[in-house]
């Protein structure tokens, strides 16, 4: 069992210390009502004054309600304020040229929400942080210039296994610590079943890999199958773009 204490006093500085960083004295999050955002918000609860920091709602005709509802009931326990901002008129625009592709539909959704979450920070004088677990970003699962983008972010470090844990410490609705992890693309869409493999799994093969960095013998040993090995290795090679700058052509390697 990890020290939650010490992970959530060290979070708490680190939220503290980027920002002031920067100047800026305000904070906005988007809030989905998944286990993710959620401890996002809590530990900015914690860093920040209640003025200064802003949770934002970005539902669409694709959100469960039970997702809005969550988030609400979040901000009045922990007493955050809130707005919420409906992203369907945008999405409804653009639709139809999607032809029900939920993939498509996702990650345009994703972007419309980051859009919405810059363009409040820009009104609000603040920054917007982040709420990628470290499974979703060395997985890539996650939407270039939607949800992996954020000025900084104080659960990247953490798997998603791990952040059950941490909620239940944080005092987290138990509604949303025991909800099936989903990006809530549509009705009863999961992110487990996405991934083909559970979190468990998937996390304990991440921290043995790369973590532990442990041979493939060991990993064997563990009782990892050569098929599951092979697709979360290539995820996370295939991926690694979204966790990097864009590179940028140097002339001067071009010059002899």
């Amino acid at each position: 069992m990890k020290d939650w204490k010490n992970v959530k006093e060290n979070l708490i500085k680190f939220l503290q210390d980027e920002l002031e960083k920067t100047g800026v004295q305000n904070v906005v999050f988007g809030l989905s009502g998944g286990l993710d955002s959620a401890v996002v918000a809590v530990l900015c609860k914690e860093a920040f004054k209640k003025e200064s920091i802003t949770a934002v709602l970005m539902p669409s005709s694709f959100s469960s309600q039970s997702s809005v509802d969550d988030s609400i009931k979040l901000c009045e326990k922990f007493d955050i304020n809130y707005e919420i901002v409906s992203i369907e008129p945008m999405l409804n625009a653009y639709i139809k040229s999607m032809q029900n592709d939920f993939l498509r539909i996702g990650n345009f959704s994703a972007r419309l929400r980051m859009s919405v979450l810059f363009d409040i920070s820009s009104v609000k004088k603040a920054l917007v942080v982040g709420t990628s677990n470290k499974s979703e970003i060395l997985l890539g699962y996650s939407t270039i210039f939607g949800d992996s983008a954020y000025a900084f972010n104080p659960i990247g470090d953490i798997y998603k296994s791990d952040l059950f844990e941490f909620a239940k410490y944080l005092g987290v609705n138990v509604e949303i610590i025991e909800k099936k992890p989903s990006a809530d693309f549509y009705s009863g869409q999961s992110d487990e079943d996405d991934l083909g493999y559970t979190y468990s799994k998937i996390d304990s093969y991440l921290k043995a890999k790369y973590d532990e960095e442990k041979t493939f013998e060991e990993l064997k040993n563990l009782n990892f199958e050569d098929d599951f090995m092979t697709k979360i290795d290539s995820r996370v090679k295939i991926n690694e773009f979204k966790r990097k700058m864009p590179k940028i052509a140097s002339l001067g390697e071009f010059n002899g």
